[in-house]
């Protein structure tokens, strides 16, 4: 028996090659704004790179695969001051629990997508201080405030990733 012909529209194939090349790319430039010169009393700035990772997972399931997370972790721990192979580790294990979300949730709304960014972001910040500080530096204080900074910048985060992903053919 002969499958159906698939009606494909123009340029579908093009946008998805668009995206698959450009999550990578956004994930990586917010990895490096952590090379721009802020001078602040304490660690204030969000995990960009991170954000955008989890914003564009949270986006779009199908433009980064699951390993995707092992070498853009990679990237960020290089530019980033933490030790090498956390951000890797972390960013994967975030990967397979939002997978495993996604198989259990049959639905998700925009207050469940901000939850799940939330805790992520909290996961791998909390982590990512035990694997990079001494347990007796009190960081608590600004490890707090830039989770809430973080989980209070990610609309606007998914707002970019949705602002790059729009269809550009008019």
């Amino acid at each position: 028996m002969r499958q159906p012909v698939r009606f494909v529209p123009l340029g579908a194939s093009e946008e998805a090659s668009r995206a698959r090349w450009l999550a990578p790319l956004s994930v990586m430039i917010g990895s490096l704004v952590t090379i721009l010169p802020f001078i602040a009393g304490f660690a204030w700035l969000p995990p960009f790179g991170l954000l955008l990772l989890v914003g564009w997972r949270l986006h779009r399931a199908d433009t980064l695969k699951v390993w995707a997370a092992v070498p853009l972790g990679l990237f960020d721990d290089m530019f980033s001051g933490q030790p090498l192979g956390s951000a890797m580790l972390l960013w994967t294990l975030c990967f397979i629990a939002i997978d495993i979300l996604d198989t259990r949730l049959v639905w998700r709304d925009y207050w469940q997508d901000w939850l799940i960014a939330s805790g992520s972001i909290a996961f791998c910040l909390i982590f990512g201080r035990l694997i990079a500080t001494p347990l007796d530096a009190h960081v608590e204080t600004t490890l707090v405030l830039q989770i809430f900074i973080s989980a209070a910048l990610f609309p606007l985060i998914t707002r970019y990733c949705a602002w790059l992903d729009r269809d550009t053919r008019g």
